[in-house]
């Protein structure tokens, strides 16, 4: 089977993605990049919520999958796993995702998560496990 070369469309990422400021740079089946204000996105004392953290890392990795899954005619993504370790706290700025494949294959997707603060700190690594369907 030929593979195609697919990228996505940055201003479709849904309405949780908009509503936390997610915004898409990158968009590739191989990489992934985005951006997510800390403020707004925090828990009651203030640091970025975990929450938030592991939204930013399933946009990223379903949007990952859903592009590997196209080049093999299983264009639908749907996240199975998730798991998150958060390293340090961040209490305002720009976080910023970058999600890579770990596996992509024929009926599971799965990628790694590096978050990182606006001095290149690692915030969290997350990694998620998706599963393509027709």
């Amino acid at each position: 089977m030929r593979r195609v070369e697919m990228t996505y469309d940055t201003t479709m990422q849904g309405a949780l993605a908009e509503r936390m400021g997610i915004k898409l740079l990158e968009a590739t089946p191989e990489r992934l990049v985005a951006t997510m204000p800390v403020d707004g996105n925090t828990q009651p004392f203030g640091l970025l919520h975990g929450g938030a953290s592991c939204v930013l890392a399933e946009t990223l990795g379903s949007i990952g999958a859903t592009l590997h899954g196209s080049t093999i005619g299983r264009p639908y993504a749907v996240g199975v796993d998730i798991s998150a370790t958060h390293h340090r706290a961040a209490r305002s700025g720009l976080v910023t995702g970058v999600a890579t494949p770990l596996h992509r294959g024929g009926s599971i997707a799965t990628y790694e998560i590096v978050i990182t603060d606006d001095e290149d700190q690692r915030i969290c690594t997350a990694r998620l496990t998706c599963l393509l369907r027709k």
